[in-house]
This record gives C-alpha cells, sequence and structure tokens, in this order.
C-alpha cells in the first residue's frame, strides 16, 4: 500500500488541507490520518469512499490499480 500512503498526502497538501481537516471529513483522528500516510494503517471501505469522492478520483487510483 505505499502507493495509497502517498497519494493521500499529495492529494490532501493540493488541497491545502491538514491532516485534522481531512481526519473531521473521514471521522477520525488527526493520529490516524498520519498514520495512512506513514503507511502504517489503511482507511476502511468507507473511508477510501470518502476520499475518492472529496478528492474527485477512484477508489482504484488511491489504491494504484489504474494509472
Amino acid at each position: 500500500m505505499a502507493e495509497l500512503k502517498n497519494k493521500i498526502r499529495e492529494l490532501r497538501e493540493a488541497r491545502g488541507m491538514s491532516t485534522q481537516q481531512l481526519a473531521d471529513i473521514l471521522g477520525v483522528s488527526q493520529r490516524q490520518v498520519q498514520l495512512y500516510e506513514k503507511g502504517e494503517s489503511v482507511p476502511k471501505i468507507e473511508g477510501l469512499i470518502i476520499l475518492a469522492d472529496l478528492f474527485g478520483v477512484s477508489t482504484d487510483y488511491l489504491l494504484g490499480r489504474e494509472a
């Protein structure tokens, strides 16, 4: 899931969002978002869908299944 951690961080930073802002949207703690971005945890399916909708990408893109 190395791709996922990089994509979450890149998409978040491109929107000028803090980890706390993203955490609030996802309904998780700021620490949880930091763990996603370190690759030490992955979002649940619901979180992946929220991320995809928020950033206007597909879940396949987030998971590295499409270029």
